[in-house]
């Protein structure tokens, strides 16, 4: 009977502690079940490093995610949605940028708002819009003299 005790107790702290990773990763993990935010869209030449989920930053502070990615067969770019938090309010010339953490670090989406008297409406596009930079592109261009 005692061995029964013990295994509904081990039993309990490994749902407990399960119970938290899953609270963790719907907190902050982009799992969440739903985002009180604005929507809008941007389009990158490239957005490597960029997946569902992505941070989106605004001075170094997480305001937002990528809600959506996908390819437009029409022009060849990477179609980004990106949730914002409500409580951001974005000038009309704002601008996206895809930017690394460091040399081994993931990729973000960083907001660069502008000095414009108009706000965006949500769910309007962000046209100013800068793609990411591979680092192996650069180290390449360092190696064979950089000349392109």
């Amino acid at each position: 009977m005692s061995e029964s005790v013990g295994e509904v107790v081990a039993g309990g702290a490994v749902l407990a502690v399960a119970a938290g990773f899953l609270f963790y990763a719907s907190q902050f993990g982009g799992f969440g079940a739903g985002s009180n935010g604005a929507t809008y869209t941007a389009s990158f030449r490239s957005a490597e490093g960029v997946q569902v989920g992505t941070d989106v930053r605004l001075a170094g502070v997480k305001v937002g995610t990528v809600t959506g990615l996908e390819l437009d067969p029409a022009t060849f770019r990477a179609d980004a949605s990106l949730s914002v938090d409500e409580v951001v309010v974005l000038p009309e010339d704002t601008a996206v940028i895809i930017s690394s953490e460091g040399l081994l670090g993931g990729s973000f989406v960083e907001l660069l708002p502008g000095g414009s008297a108009f706000n965006l409406e949500p769910g309007s596009e962000i046209e100013d819009t800068q793609s990411s930079v591979s680092i192996v592109q650069l180290l390449l261009r360092f190696v064979s003299g950089g000349e392109e």
